[in-house]
């Protein structure tokens, strides 16, 4: 800023000065003389006087204000400008926060003008205090602080509230008794130029997570250990952000798991009120039978399920649900149990226990399945268990024997069928001490081990058979 201080050129108002200087001078003289020339001399210099005084009155020094080449106005005293642009200099940098500057040239010119043809000294002030309505206008921002932290700079700042009812917006259903946003936005005017957020940058940074993204999307060669390791936590916090998944589930490309909780610059806690039914399970009431055996039972009526009506407030944060609280509970329809009958009468030595136990211990020579025997592949229906001649083979269950005798490639065999239905067979004996029709109980001596039929040694075949087909002894044994 310039601002000049030397006086202008000689005006006529400076040859007025020169002129009052010279009857100041004459005043003077005259009064040195007066007592000597008498009452008429008195009476000029009481004149002159009067002139000067009437002169002074109505004229008075000056310093003519002009900006950028402009007569802005006259003023008497030059000091009241300089103080006016010093206080809008001042307040412009409390603004900013750096350094402002009147940008004018200002210059002064020095003279005598009429008191009547000063100008206002407010409308001078008027003038450099519109520096500040344009600094207003064009560097005036908008700067939108969530719970007292700066998140965007905007230049609308009546437009923020817009952004947040859009964010709000997005949580309210028609469902949706209340919702409100948990954090205190506030907007405070800033000046300063450039790094401005436009409405739509600033609703995402609303909807954006404080700590980035929460996400991960697995890829080739990933693991539940090695993505947990990688985000500095164990298999069990990272199970417990992604509720249903277990560590025994297969990891596919493309899942999506949670890795970082939920911080979210801008949270919508909303209130719903929800009416839904909720069924009443069955319910099993036993009844004792003593026609039947301890551990058998039957259904003598099928029950059917209950309604209730629910009525509950529901919070969500987000749109995720945090907190369920039921009102109320009314039952619409009643619950039917099932009736179910119970036996009470002691079981005989006989009956299955739906257990097996090995009929014979020993190690195992050929298992269940496709083998090669005698030059040539075929299918093992059992397992075979190598033993001492005369050996006793013992029933791996209660049940009836269903047949004892001799049965092509097995020799001797025989054939228990238990409560359940399932069979097992035991071949190759060197004698039976079962009969069919027999009942035997777990445990029972039913042969002697040997070698017939189509056999290599002495051992003892044992075979389970499950609804008609053969199945492997050892998943049940």
């Amino acid at each position: 800023m310039k601002k000049n201080r030397k006086p202008g050129p000689q005006t006529p108002g400076g040859k007025f000065m020169a002129f009052a200087e010279l009857v100041g001078f004459v005043v003077v003289r005259t009064v040195q003389r007066h007592r000597r020339e008498g009452p008429i001399a008195f009476l000029s210099v009481s004149t002159v006087i009067a002139i000067g005084m009437v002169l002074s009155s109505l004229y008075t020094t000056s310093f003519a204000v002009t900006v950028n080449g402009r007569q802005l106005g006259v003023v008497a005293d030059r000091s009241t400008v300089d103080e006016t642009i010093q206080e809008v200099e001042q307040e412009g940098s409390s603004l900013l926060g750096y350094e402002f500057d009147v940008s004018e040239d200002v210059d002064y010119s020095f003279g005598v003008t009429r008191r009547t043809e000063l100008t206002d000294e407010s409308r001078i002030e008027d003038y450099f205090y519109s520096q500040l309505d344009n600094l207003n206008e064009h560097m005036l921002q908008y700067e939108v602080l969530v719970d007292g932290e700066a998140v965007a700079t905007v230049k609308d700042g009546d437009a923020v509230d817009e952004v947040l009812e859009t964010v709000r917006q997005k949580y309210v259903t028609e469902d949706t008794v209340d919702a409100t946003v948990l954090q205190d936005v506030t907007v405070e005017e800033v000046y300063a130029e450039g790094n401005l957020s436009t409405l739509s940058e600033l609703q995402a940074i609303f909807e954006s997570n404080r700590d980035g993204e929460i996400t991960y999307t697995a890829q080739a060669g990933d693991s539940l250990n090695k993505i947990a390791r990688n985000n500095d936590m164990t298999v069990d916090e990272l199970l417990a952000l992604n509720p249903g998944r277990d560590i025994d589930d297969m990891l596919w490309v493309g899942d999506v798991l949670n890795v970082k909780e939920s911080n979210p610059v801008i949270a919508v806690e909303s209130h719903e009120h929800l009416t839904y039914s909720k069924s009443i399970p069955v319910e099993i009431e036993t009844q004792d039978d003593d026609s039947m055996y301890k551990g058998e039972s039957k259904i003598l009526s099928e029950g059917t399920e209950g309604e209730i009506r629910v009525d509950a407030t529901v919070t969500r944060i987000n749109g995720e649900e945090t907190e369920r609280t039921i009102d109320s509970e009314t039952v619409v329809k009643e619950m039917v149990p099932t009736i179910k009958a119970v036996g009470t009468k002691e079981k005989p030595t006989t009956s299955s226990t739906g257990q097996f136990s090995w009929p014979i211990r020993g190690r195992i020579s050929s298992g269940f399945g496709r083998r090669y025997i005698f030059g040539s592949y075929s299918y093992h229906e059992g397992i075979d268990i190598p033993c001492s001649y005369g050996s006793t083979i013992k029933a791996a269950d209660g049940g009836t024997v269903t047949f004892a005798g001799y049965k092509g490639s097995l020799g001797r065999l025989v054939i228990i069928t238990h409560d359940n239905g399932t069979k097992t067979y035991y071949g190759h004996n060197s004698s039976l001490l079962v009969s069919a029709g027999q009942k035997v109980a777990k445990g029972q001596a039913i042969a002697k081990a040997g070698s017939t039929g189509r056999s290599t040694g002495v051992h003892c075949h044992f075979g389970v058979m499950i609804n008609g087909s053969f199945v492997n002894p050892l998943n049940y044994l």
